[in-house]
């Protein structure tokens, strides 16, 4: 017992790796020395975008690539629709009966989460990662979670940015640029969105 050094709370440095670090809202530069974690599944979900999106896959290859993407089984009702881009891949969560058209965009190391009967729109990007304004940080990426309630319709070309939680049966209109979270049952339209309508 003697020789057991005991360290005070206040010295002792809780370390989170990258992963949990990109994903929790801190800033992540390209020069942190664990970024090379990262950019290693940015080369594999590079990979299998690439097999995704440049040769004819039926439903069910579809599902069984993306499910490789995202690191979890892709329900049987859920359909994705090639080309299909991400970014990371790894934080994406797809609910049952999702569907999701061609051409859109998921930038996903803040977290994507998409709950059951949601529609995606074609060339819709959910963006869940920014820069810091200051130019001298702009190597850094700060991510934020996008939450997609139930039975939401996502129109096409709409944008959906960084820490958006969108309400259960809302319609984002075509070509919307969401900044701010959404309440439920409303429809949005404009840049940036605004809402328009109840439902």
């Amino acid at each position: 017992m003697d020789d057991l050094e005991i360290v005070p709370m206040s010295e002792k440095v809780l370390h989170r790796d990258i992963f949990e670090r990109d994903k929790s809202g801190e800033a992540v530069s390209i020069d942190d020395p664990e970024f090379p974690k990262l950019k290693e599944v940015m080369l594999r979900t590079a990979e299998l975008t690439t097999r995704l999106n440049t040769s004819f896959h039926d439903e069910d290859e579809v599902r069984i690539l993306v499910s490789e993407l995202i690191g979890s089984k892709v329900d049987e009702s859920t359909r994705v629709t090639p080309p299909f881009y991400t970014d990371f891949g790894r934080n994406i969560k797809l609910g049952k009966n999702v569907f999701i058209n061609h051409a859109c965009t998921f930038m996903d190391r803040g977290g994507i989460t998409i709950e059951d009967d949601t529609k995606i729109g074609p060339k819709a990007n959910l963006i869940t990662s920014n820069h810091p304004l200051d130019p001298a940080r702009r190597k850094e990426l700060i991510s934020n979670p996008i939450w997609i309630k139930k039975n939401v319709w996502v129109g096409a070309a709409a944008t959906i940015l960084p820490g958006v939680t969108v309400g259960e049966n809302f319609v984002i209109a075509a070509a919307a640029v969401v900044t701010q979270d959404v309440p439920p049952n409303t429809v949005v339209a404009g840049v940036p969105a605004k809402v328009i309508r109840e439902l």
